[in-house]
């Protein structure tokens, strides 16, 4: 078995052979202790070998626990230590070179751009250090008790006593009991954004039934943490407070907005839904809003084939282009990008979006409110009185929207917008059956593109392994099976895959998931999935006869559209991810 990665240059550097670091692996994962606990005691390395090996694999200095440092109380002002303790990340100093920020794992600290947040002047340089010495460091700048303040999930619900009582009723809390259900509120939104959870479910049971906390992490949920019956109707009050929700209302849903910054050190919002389920509970889902800059289209994961059509679709000056799939499968992610690539000084583009959640400079985005009478519908209409080059919509469900957006295209405009179905050709005959004019909607179509998301294999301990041929056999017919013709295009689609893939023998080097202390499950983060469809004349000319589904994707098909389920099998074989996770995915 692969050393991990991040201790690797120990290996390297002969301080410890492979087996011996696999085996402290294992020792620490068994006995609930932390991996460079049992380097240091049980292999008795110092903590400078560690450090040097983890500031080889992260590519920065290490900075060793210094007693004589002296405490940067500027810049820790804005921190506290709670959120240092369960973030992992200290500003030790600020010169003429930049903000120098110390972090266990500078890469997670850095993709998640929180430091960026707080210190938003500063050019940030980084260093990483062993955890005792991170928590020496932290003692030194804090004092000793600063990490024993409600900092651990187990302290804060050791805070509350675990009575089972439950009922319908609201049951009084003694402050005490108050103010750590406010910690544990904000360490769980701190604890799903640093896990890079989409959703937080609250999932009460009636009676003495304890309430259920779970994570949904790329795309599947996980369990956090349960909390005593007597303690649900407080914690749904407290967050219903955090969103400016109607804490006595229990029989109707609800929905309001979190933003974070008011009631902890991080500037995300969430979403929130409180929903009365059997038994006189409520259950609250609460999605955390993406934020940050948008992400460069050559970091969407489409394949070259599909880059190429796609930005020569979008490079038109007028026309209709749709981004489709169900909730949560990235359609705001990709549209932003798009917009990105469009986003010069010359160009004007007008965003209407529910909720914004990616800001970008340049761009004038429009938060629409229904309960005000501004829908999308309204502000499409203004739009079109305001000079725009470009126009993103973020939803396209009724046909007064899409009739505006067809009307917006032939009249010298780019339209972006997003569409809630399954697949490419469905999109274009769903809009069809609205009452679109499909003489008008054909002229303005430039493409669609359906996408999904998997979840990606980590890169830190997928498992190569060489195919046999029953598994290629297996990609091949499953590949095949979305084509009109399976068996005229097998030998002409493994003839590809051998010049795109196959190593200089002609076999194929496939990966599994595994698991590790980074993953815990073998899988990290999500790749996406994409079928595009271009507005060619053959297509529009379908469209102008009403075709059926089936007839416009046979025509995409033979003009070089992947299916979802084709690009995903393609990412199976660069090793992006696995066979059992795109059919997971791509049900039609």
């Amino acid at each position: 078995m692969q050393a991990p990665t991040k201790y690797g240059a120990l290996v390297r550097d002969a301080l410890v052979s492979a087996a011996e670091l696999e085996q402290a692996q294992r020792s620490a994962h068994a006995a609930l202790r932390d991996i460079e606990d049992v380097l240091v005691q049980d292999l008795h390395l110092p903590l400078a070998a560690i450090g040097n090996a983890l500031a080889s694999h992260f590519g920065v200095p290490y900075a060793p626990y210094l007693p004589g440092r002296v405490k940067p109380a500027l810049l820790l002002k804005h921190l506290k230590p709670q959120y240092v303790d369960d973030h992992h990340w200290l500003p030790l100093d600020e010169d003429q070179d930049g903000l120098l920020v110390l972090a266990l794992d500078p890469e997670r600290v850095r993709a998640g751009r929180i430091v960026n947040q707080v210190f938003p002047k500063s050019r940030v340089r980084w260093c990483v250090t062993t955890r005792a010495e991170f928590r020496r460091t932290m003692d030194q700048f804090f004092g000793t008790a600063a990490r024993s303040d409600g900092s651990s999930l187990r302290e804060v619900l050791s805070g509350m006593t675990h009575d089972e009582g439950g009922g319908d009723e609201p049951q009084p809390v003694s402050q005490a009991v108050e103010n750590e259900l406010v910690k544990l509120v904000n360490k769980m939104i701190m604890d799903a954004w640093r896990q890079g959870a989409s959703d937080i479910h609250i999932e009460p049971l009636p009676g003495n039934g304890r309430t259920a906390i779970r994570f949904r992490k790329d795309g599947a949920l996980a369990p956090y943490t349960d909390i005593p019956a007597g303690y649900r109707n407080a914690l749904a009050a407290r967050v219903k407070i955090m969103c400016d929700l109607d804490t006595a209302e229990r029989r109707r849903p609800q929905d309001g907005k979190i933003r974070f910054l008011k009631y902890g050190p991080l500037d995300i919002e969430l979403r929130v839904a409180t929903i009365p389920s059997a038994g006189g509970v409520e259950d609250i889902v609460m999605r955390i809003l993406p934020a940050g800059d948008a992400m460069p289209l050559e970091q969407l994961g489409v394949l070259p084939h599909n880059l190429a059509r796609l930005r020569a679709a979008i490079a038109r000056p007028h026309g209709l282009f749709f981004v489709c799939g169900p909730t949560g499968s990235g359609k705001t992610t990709t549209l932003h990008s798009l917009l990105a690539h469009l986003n010069t000084p010359d160009t004007k583009i007008w965003t209407a979006e529910d909720p914004v959640e990616i800001t970008q400079k340049g761009l004038r985005q429009v938060q629409v409110n229904r309960k005000a009478g501004l829908d999308f519908a309204t502000v499409m209409r203004a739009f079109l009185r305001a000079d725009p080059d470009v126009i993103m919509v973020g939803e396209m469900r009724d046909r007064e929207t899409v009739g505006i957006g067809i009307e917006a295209s032939l009249t010298g405009h780019l339209v972006l917008a997003t569409l809630h179905t399954n697949s490419a050709p469905e999109s274009i005959v769903r809009l069809l059956d609205m009452g679109m004019d499909p003489f008008n909607f054909a002229d303005a179509l430039l493409g669609v593109l359906a996408q999904r998301l998997a979840r990606r294999l980590c890169g830190a301990c997928r498992q190569p392994y060489r195919a046999n041929e029953a598994e290629i056999a297996q990609l091949l017919a499953e590949y095949c099976a979305e084509l009109p013709e399976p068996g005229v295009a097998r030998d002409a689609v493994l003839a590809g895959w051998r010049a795109r893939h196959a190593d200089a023998g002609g076999g194929f080097t496939l990966y599994r998931a595994r698991g590790c202390a980074a993953c815990s499950h073998g899988y990290r983060g999500r790749v996406g999935l994409h079928e595009l469809m271009i507005g060619s004349d053959a297509i529009k000319r379908l469209l102008q006869q009403r075709a059926t589904v089936a007839t416009v994707l046979a025509a995409a098909l033979g003009e070089g559209m992947l299916t979802l389920k084709m690009d995903g099998i393609e990412k199976v074989l660069l090793g992006l991810t696995d066979l059992r996770t795109v059919r997971q995915v791509c049900v039609r």
